[in-house]
């Protein structure tokens, strides 16, 4: 009797055994679903719509309330979609010099895009945009209202490539005359019959000479005969020309003028020294000691 209760033990023990090694089995084996499903949520999709965008970013809101500052001006912007997954959206705004990350998500159903700027910078907001070709088009909104004068936007993008050529020049067209800063001067016409002068004031904007579409920073070596004579746009043009090749999102208006221009201008950064060439480096050096003490060259309004 004592050995049959040995040997009915012995058989529950190993039914348990092999119960426990089944169910270890079992959880195991379902590892690789959960690895499945984290990879297929991380997979890329639709890459044809990678790449910069970038156009018009309008005020959409009528405002009456004030003096017009550079805020409510019509802008371009880059937006750049870098990623998609079948749940996220990653990419980054560049306007103005201000580069900002966002993240958001895809309509696969209507093609378009919600992008999130982080909402810690008060110009942040959200994009509600639509593919339609090689375009985006749609609107943005500020997420804290209270703190800008505009809170909507429209905008319409074109899908641009960005490729760095030191070959690249203003356009022979681009208007020379730096409409963004002025002085007033007053120009006196003759006398009063009391003997008191008379006078008016005009505007007298900055203007830039032949010598920016001539020299190039990216590709010679500037020597202080080059810049000598050189009046102080001209030589804020040229070097600024070093970062435009380079896709620089620059923060001062004179600059988005003049190079907003030119077609093959596209802001992609508002960092790009760590792509400047040896020789551009010492040309931007050499640039900036003489512009420290150049001159500007003013003419009457109007010009």
């Amino acid at each position: 009797m004592k050995h049959l209760n040995l040997i009915f033990a012995s058989l529950i023990f190993s039914v348990a055994l092999i119960s426990c090694k089944k169910e270890k089995t079992e959880i195991t084996e379902t590892k690789p679903q959960k690895d499945s499903l984290a990879a297929n949520q991380n997979q890329e999709v639709h890459k044809e719509m990678y790449g910069i965008y970038y156009g018009y970013f309008s005020p959409e809101d009528n405002l009456n309330d004030g003096e017009y500052t550079e805020e409510d001006m019509v802008k371009k912007i880059s937006i750049k979609i870098n990623k998609i997954t079948k749940d996220s959206v990653y990419g980054q705004s560049v306007l103005n010099g201000n580069q900002r990350t966002f993240r958001g998500v895809l309509n696969d159903n209507t093609n378009s895009f919600v992008l999130d700027e982080p909402g810690d910078d008060k110009t942040d907001g959200r994009f509600d945009v639509k593919m339609k070709g090689d375009s985006l088009v749609g609107s943005w909104t500020a997420f804290n209202q209270s703190a800008v004068r505009v809170k909507h936007k429209t905008l319409k993008l074109e899908k641009k490539e960005f490729v760095y050529n030191p070959n690249f020049m203003l356009d022979k067209d681009t208007d020379v005359v730096d409409w963004t800063s002025h002085k007033t001067k007053k120009v006196s016409y003759g006398k009063n019959d009391d003997g008191t002068e008379e006078s008016y004031e005009t505007d007298q904007q900055r203007y830039a000479t032949d010598a920016i579409f001539k020299i190039n920073a990216s590709k010679q070596k500037l020597t202080e005969k080059d810049l000598k004579n050189l009046p102080k746009l001209d030589m804020e043009i040229i070097k600024n020309a070093i970062f435009a090749r380079h896709g620089y999102s620059f923060k001062k208006e004179t600059f988005r003028q003049f190079f907003n221009q030119s077609a093959w201008y596209v802001p992609v950064s508002n960092n790009v020294d760590a792509e400047l060439s040896p020789l551009e480096k010492e040309n931007a050096a050499l640039l900036n000691r003489f512009i420290k003490y150049a001159e500007d060259h003013y003419d009457t309004f109007g010009r």
